[in-house]
């Protein structure tokens, strides 16, 4: 479902900010922590992560790296108007591998990009991220069923007490 691209820099802070404080809180640190590692004072990192001055991508770029994070995660985020985007980019760095297969795709085309028309390319890339999901969905079937396979979790344990 495609949602409303926020127009308002307000907007489009206040959705960083969100995507920082839970990236943060998913890697379980406290706002002086990442201060910390960012080399930053607290209040600077404060204002930062409150979405309260501009958005600066070198900043996000750092704020990633000491988090080990998805920095094109958030960035693409914010352009989709999705920070869920940037917690689901975090471990396996989704963003930046569509980048890097944008910029190979890119380099390998070059002007002939032009004689693609927009249809085709919506269909070709719609295709492309249906079969992604499709993977995904199997993935998580199978992660599950391997986590609940007796044979590698082993039979219950009984309660030593009774």
């Amino acid at each position: 479902m495609r949602t409303a691209i926020p127009k308002s820099s307000a907007d489009r802070r206040a959705m960083l900010s969100t995507m920082l404080k839970a990236l943060r809180r998913q890697r379980g640190l406290k706002a002086a922590d990442v201060a910390g590692r960012m080399g930053m004072p607290l209040r600077s990192y404060e204002h930062f992560e409150s979405g309260k001055g501009r958005i600066d991508v070198e900043r996000i770029h750092q704020f990633a790296e000491v988090l080990d994070v998805d920095p094109y995660g958030i960035v693409l985020g914010l352009e989709l108007a999705s920070p869920s985007f940037a917690l689901r980019c975090a471990d396996n760095k989704a963003g930046t591998i569509l980048l890097l297969a944008l910029q190979d795709f890119d380099a390998g085309i070059g002007d002939e990009l032009r004689a693609l028309d927009p249809h085709t390319l919506m269909r070709h890339l719609t295709e492309a991220f249906d079969l992604l999901g499709q993977r995904a969905r199997v993935r998580r079937v199978e992660v599950e069923a391997w986590m609940h396979d007796p044979a590698i979790v082993g039979p219950p344990r009984r309660d030593e007490s009774s």
